[in-house]
């Protein structure tokens, strides 16, 4: 499953490295229908991500009926990202 989305980065207070993208509603029904295969627990989801010409894997955190995007300290000085600022978001959910 491949989903591409674009959102505002923001800080959370949740686990380093504090800044991450929410995904949309629309596309966390369609991860969500899928989660019980791909999660490894705590209904965290396994993902490749790649935002501009960077890629890592991580997993997204399920939050209030979605899901949130950690944005990697290496992404965001790679990418030059900071809170408030947009980013085109692809996502792979790995099996």
């Amino acid at each position: 499953m491949v989903i591409e989305f674009s959102g505002r980065i923001f800080h959370w207070r949740g686990p380093a490295p504090y800044l991450f993208v929410k995904v949309p509603e629309k596309q966390s029904q369609e991860i969500k229908a899928v989660s019980k295969l791909v999660t490894y627990g705590w209904g965290v989801i396994p993902v490749h991500v790649r935002i501009g010409k960077t890629a890592w894997t991580t997993s997204l955190f399920p939050k209030d009926g979605s899901y949130l995007v950690p944005i990697r300290m290496s992404a965001q000085k790679a990418e030059k990202l900071k809170e408030g600022d947009s980013a085109t978001i692809r996502l792979e959910v790995r099996l």
